[in-house]
């Protein structure tokens, strides 16, 4: 796969990435995306990382149960009766016990301290960014144990299923992890690269933003992601166990239209074959498959899109294929953002 060489905005990469998310972008963000200078991805993450904490911990830290263990004058929680009976405790009215204690130290909250601490030891941010990262991290209550960004922690964390700002948060976290580079340098820096570069994390990112921007933004659809049933026969369930599965990137769907729309994170729309200019064939095989055996309701008519971002070239062609309406279409992810959202409002109207 060749990445998508046309290089997203950085005020437009935040509304790519708060629709990838599922959540609509905040007015203040905005604003401040807007009036800052940013100039890489890792700027606009720590801003927004620096700045969604500070509103979690305006609101409160959400609280959580974490277990303690103690050896204490009264029973409390569970006694652990190895510990207790090999200290001798009993006979002076002690004993260990582990009990669970209602506090900010979550591992939402660890895993927010520990990645503003490394964010904030990156030499690629200005001064000024680092500095306010670092009076951020203040700010947490002792309490809070912070929690290295790992793959193992972001699993950990993931499994509390967070949500609202706190489940956004996470995902900037995650997305920082992704990009950061495996090692620090020798001082204990740490780097990250420019993650618009990485083809298939920016493909996933666009395939969400997309359908979670219909999602949104629009009520004359239900939108959703499908699993298409091959429309095949055969002697065994074994043999149709082997066909490959169809899973549509954003199927818009209301009572007589029903849209299957393929998003594809491509450098260019066509390619040159022969000295000729041709569609990618795997993509519209692919598509061709799903509207070949989707079934659909009565009177409900079946289309099918390719969008791609423009990058090489601009392109918007249609067609018909098994008597279905076909259209192949980039889409300017460098143009001002309300021609991004009109444009993909009007591709469906």
């Amino acid at each position: 796969m060749r990445p998508a060489t046309r290089v997203i905005p950085i005020q437009n990469l935040y509304y790519l990435l708060c629709y990838a998310w599922n959540r609509l972008p905040e007015q203040e963000e905005l604003r401040a995306v807007s009036a800052e200078a940013f100039h890489r991805p890792l700027e606009l993450l720590s801003h927004v990382l620096l700045t969604g904490t500070r509103r979690l911990l305006r609101q409160g830290l959400p609280v959580g149960y974490t277990e303690h263990t103690a050896e204490l004058p009264e029973l409390r929680g569970r006694v652990l009766l190895t510990p207790t009976l090999s200290r001798d405790l009993l006979r002076r009215g002690r004993a260990v016990c582990a009990f669970d204690e209602l506090n900010t130290n979550t591992p939402l909250a660890g895993l927010l301290r520990g990645t503003l601490h490394q964010v904030s030891r990156t030499r690629g941010l200005p001064t000024a960014l680092r500095q306010e990262l670092r009076a951020g991290l203040r700010r947490f209550p002792a309490a809070v144990e912070p929690l290295p960004l790992t793959a193992a922690s972001l699993r950990f964390v993931r499994r509390q299923r967070p949500n609202g700002l706190g489940g956004f948060l996470l995902n900037v976290c995650e997305l920082l992890h992704l990009s950061a580079l495996p090692t620090p340098e020798a001082d204990g820096h740490h780097r990250f690269r420019d993650f618009r570069r990485d083809e298939r994390l920016m493909a996933r990112l666009f395939e969400q933003f997309v359908r979670n921007f219909y999602r949104l933004e629009q009520r004359q659809f239900r939108v959703l992601s499908e699993t298409i049933q091959w429309q095949a026969s055969t002697e065994t369930a074994a043999a149709l166990e082997l066909l490959p599965a169809m899973i549509t990137d954003t199927t818009l769907e209301s009572p007589d239209r029903k849209i299957i729309l393929d998003t594809k994170y491509y450098a260019a729309a066509l390619r040159l074959r022969y000295n000729q200019q041709k569609l990618l064939a795997p993509h519209l095989y692919q598509l061709y498959a799903y509207l070949q055996n989707q079934p659909t309701l009565p009177g409900q008519q079946l289309e099918g899109i390719l969008l791609y971002p423009a990058a090489t070239h601009s392109l918007d062609v249609r067609y018909t294929l098994g008597g279905h309406p076909v259209r192949i279409v980039t889409l300017d992810l460098a143009q001002p953002w309300p021609q991004i959202a009109a444009e993909l409002l009007a591709l469906v109207e």
